[in-house]
């Protein structure tokens, strides 16, 4: 059986990683500004990480959701607490997708209304809702086309209360910085504007951090910035540094019912031992200030540099524009310069390291795209 050949693959097999760096099967390394999408928040192989997940492993690996889980209530409680969310509930899953899915479900189970106000540029999941309110046509086949979905330009109030109007919306998604649509950041009034709209038309606020979220940037959540309350947030990426875990935050307007929702491995013993680490780790280490800090010496270096259109971004999550396609530049890069980089649409590098990325690091990739965009 071969594999089914949806990925465009890097020409490089990592067989171990350490902190922000990772080796291949000949024994180079690459500093690693990618996080494989986001998602290891507090570095490859960290060793707490190690350790939680082994130690669970030893005791229970997995159970269903029909027993008592003490540890799920241990990560929601820490994640209430390093958050500033205590008052809200957590229903874990294991994606991102999923996080989303749930969280649009919950929207129309309160409102009993079906229609979504999403955002250009958007992304928010490739399952059947997610991909819904997702704008990319590409990836929604016949059947993801049965939800009713809205697309807006972003940062338009008047445009959002116009939709609002017709009384039959569910739930405003938006996410908190924009990752597939070229790090697009919401301004703070219209995030504020959309709070009070949704409180205004009877609909929910779902604010999508699973790539903007835990830590990345600079605060918890990115729309934290803003000072809002969603109804709704949902989280994944960061939130286990590799392992399969997706979060859904709900206010507590919202009420539980038996059934309602549900997941045969969200919130496992492995997922959640391998939750609270991150956690753990997040506080223990001060990565949140870490990641404002390391992202302010790179916007500003970046900032400074001929060639790049414009630089965009927040702490650790930062988007370089060029003018031309960044294929290339990318793939010198990683054959040349050893660094590994993201990408959002054909003209944008997208810097997505973990959070423990220092200064000293950060400016490694400074000299090198010096370099390589000098004349």
């Amino acid at each position: 059986m071969k594999l089914f050949d949806v990925y465009p693959l890097m020409d490089v097999t990592p067989v171990s990683g350490k902190g922000c760096y990772i080796t291949d099967e000949q024994g180079t390394e690459y500093l690693d500004l990618y996080g494989g999408h986001a998602v290891i928040s507090i570095g490859h192989s960290h060793p707490h990480y190690i350790q939680r997940i082994e130690n669970q492993l030893e005791q229970i690996g997995f159970y269903s959701n029909s027993v008592m889980n003490p540890l799920q209530q241990e990560l929601a409680r820490k994640l209430g607490k390093m958050s500033g969310m205590d008052e809200y509930s957590l229903f874990l899953c294991n994606s991102g997708a999923e996080a989303n899915e749930n969280a649009l479900k919950l929207a129309s189970f309160a409102t009993g209304k079906k229609r979504v106000i999403a955002f250009n540029k958007a992304f928010h999941g490739r399952t059947s809702a997610a991909v819904s309110v997702t704008d990319n046509e590409r990836i929604r086949a016949n059947i993801n086309k049965g939800s009713e979905a809205t697309f807006l330009p972003i940062n338009n109030v008047g445009l959002v209360e116009e939709e609002l109007k017709s009384g039959d919306v569910c739930a405003v998604i938006i996410e908190g910085i924009q990752g597939i649509g070229g790090v697009q950041i919401p301004d703070d009034l219209f995030l504020k504007s959309l709070e009070q709209l949704c409180k205004k038309y009877d609909c929910k606020l779902i604010l999508d951090e699973i790539q903007s979220g835990y830590g990345r940037s600079g605060n918890f959540f990115a729309f934290q910035k803003a000072d809002i309350k969603p109804d709704i947030v949902t989280t994944a990426k960061g939130m286990a540094n590799g392992f399969p875990i997706g979060g859904v935050l709900i206010s507590p307007d919202i009420e539980a019912r038996h059934g309602m929702l549900g997941a045969t491995f969200g919130g496992n013993y492995l997922a959640c031992a391998a939750g609270l680490a991150v956690l753990e780790v997040m506080e223990s280490e001060m990565l949140i200030k870490n990641a404002a800090e390391t992202g302010d010496y790179l916007l500003t270096e970046l900032g400074k540099m001929d060639g790049i259109k414009e630089v965009r971004g927040r702490g650790l999550m930062i988007g370089l524009e060029f003018d031309t396609e960044v294929a290339p530049l990318r793939r010198t890069l990683m054959k040349e310069e050893h660094i590994f980089t993201g990408v959002s649409s054909t003209n944008i590098i997208r810097l997505l390291p973990p959070l423990t990325l220092t200064v000293e690091q950060a400016s490694v990739f400074v000299r090198a795209l010096g370099r390589l965009l000098a004349p």
